[in-house]
């Protein structure tokens, strides 16, 4: 049987130019990798919003993977971000093998 253990996935929806900051900041924690989806549409409580590459508003999903401790940190680290910038960010529990790579 496959042994499973517990890590937490995080997702962080940032604008395009500010992904750098993301990045780092997990960089930093020492999480060890990242993935970078991009994102064309959406709606919030703003309304609807579309990818809009000339006013520099084009969104990504930031996503990793991270042992609680980790994902604590970051999420430590980003929350001045989540207001002042408007990142959006999520955790919750996943099932991982090879949990010694996260």
């Amino acid at each position: 049987m496959i042994e499973t253990v517990t890590r937490k996935r995080i997702e962080i929806l940032a604008d395009k130019a500010l992904q750098r900051r993301v990045t780092d900041a997990i960089d930093r924690i020492g999480i060890t990798g990242w993935t970078i989806v991009p994102v064309t549409s959406g709606k919030g409580r703003e309304g609807v919003w579309r990818e809009e590459s000339v006013m520099g508003t084009d969104k990504v999903l930031v996503l990793t993977i991270a042992a609680e401790d980790k994902a604590m940190a970051l999420a430590e680290e980003l929350a001045p971000m989540l207001t002042h910038l408007g990142f959006v960010l999520s955790m919750w529990d996943v099932q991982v093998i090879r949990g010694e790579r996260f």
